[in-house]
């Protein structure tokens, strides 16, 4: 009989899964300036292809985590990883923009089932005061490999070139799905603390129910707005430095590891400080801190050195991690644990969704105003407005009372 392992090792293997998935994606923001060369592509070409593989990704949020809730975390998990480790390789051979595009969009198919499955592994193996804590340590799997992927894409870039590194990357994917077969189990199989935080059972609403609480739509619009924030700036931030600023790949490489320190560090006291907030808080200060990064973003555009754009760029990636944790932590702790895959891919899925639209949106700009990131900047801006405005409409009671409605349908069922 296998051991199995504890809550805080499978967070460990989690951790490196996404830490892995958050590799590849990164790392395209910079291999794109090498692909752009190699496959003759403009703006709008780029753009569509940093938006290809979000497209798979927001399609695959809301089955997955239904996947999830009705098979369990591990075979979501396991397929997740096998099937964009596949795909991560077959990037390396695509030799034009309809192949490439086909590849990553396949890719993101893959990798959408992976983040709905480990939040419910997460909402089933820990406790709900420790949830957020759980989520945000996962979550800096994002924030360390924005740090380490400029660094690793200047030097790995370089050396074997964008096809071999993306071969080499899949076969990794391979490793961390066999690791994955071997020690993760569904936390009904587990035993210990698993299996106490699992004894009661919970009833399990359908995407219906889902779609009537208001609580539900103000999180995935918020999801929406932020992440086209996140996913636009981290998709262009190299583009635009290397264009605009006029800065290298090797002094791009170093200068971005400070922003992704700041992360890092947003990501990691963020999720201390919501297991902290009560009665809710969390929604002001997530509030707070959207008006902060839209003031960062005016300053950002404005800057008049590499340096200033750097700080406050620094700035910016703080906050922006303190409400990429905000979110998915008011899921874990607000849904009830039996459905909380179906309530990540729901609220995800508009996040996605943001992710393919920003990067090709701005391609579209970039191009339509010869080459100028301004409208750009105001688009993102615009979305920080958005999604202030979302997360002060949340209600909290409204939320709670979906576990009673639950519990109630499960008596009278």
């Amino acid at each position: 009989m296998r051991k199995v392992l504890g809550s805080n090792w499978v967070l460990a293997l989690l951790f490196l899964g996404w830490s892995l998935g958050n590799l590849d994606r990164y790392v395209m923001n910079y291999a794109v300036l090498t692909i752009t060369e190699d496959l003759s592509l403009s703006a709008t070409s780029t753009g569509i292809l940093l938006s290809s593989f979000f497209a798979g990704y927001a399609i695959m949020q809301m089955p997955g985590g239904w996947l999830a809730d009705k098979f369990g975390s591990r075979k979501v998990l396991i397929l997740s990883v096998v099937l964009w480790s596949i795909f991560t390789a077959m990037t390396g051979a695509a030799w034009s923009l309809g192949s490439i595009l086909i590849i990553r969009f396949l890719f993101g198919i893959g990798e959408g089932g992976f983040q709905p499955a480990a939040s419910k592994l997460i909402a089933g193996i820990f406790p709900q005061e420790k949830r957020a804590r759980a989520m945000s340590i996962l979550l800096t799997s994002g924030g360390l490999m924005a740090f380490i992927t400029p660094i690793f894409s200047a030097y790995v870039l370089d050396s074997i070139g964008w096809r071999h590194m993306f071969m080499y990357i899949g076969i990794v994917g391979i490793i961390i799905a066999v690791l994955y077969w071997k020690f993760i189990y569904n936390p009904q199989q587990a035993s210990g603390v698993e299996a106490v935080v699992n004894a009661v059972k919970t009833p399990q609403p359908g995407f219906g129910q889902l779609f009537k609480t208001p609580m539900m739509w103000s999180l995935l619009i918020a999801y929406f707005s932020i992440y086209a924030v996140n996913w636009g700036l981290a998709s262009w931030m190299p583009t635009y430095l290397s264009d605009v600023r006029g800065l290298s790949m090797k002094s791009l490489g170093l200068l971005q590891m400070i922003p992704s320190v700041a992360s890092f560090a947003g990501l990691f006291a963020g999720g201390y400080l919501l297991d902290k907030m009560t009665g809710g808080k969390e929604r002001y200060a997530g509030a707070f801190s959207c008006a902060v990064i839209g003031a960062m973003l005016y300053l950002m555009f404005n800057a008049s050195s590499v340096e200033g754009f750097i700080i406050y760029q620094s700035v910016t990636s703080i906050f922006l991690a303190f409400v990429l944790i905000l979110l998915p932590a008011i899921v874990l702790k607000k849904i009830p644990a039996a459905s909380t895959g179906s309530a990540m891919g729901m609220v995800n899925t508009g996040g996605q969704l943001a992710g393919f639209i920003a990067p090709m949106a701005i391609g579209f700009m970039v191009d339509a105003f010869k080459g100028s990131y301004e409208a750009a900047f105001w688009m993102l801006i615009g979305f920080t407005l958005v999604c202030t405005v979302a997360l002060l409409s949340l209600n909290f009671n409204k939320g709670a009372a979906l576990e009673d409605k639950l519990t109630l349908a499960e008596t009278n069922g």
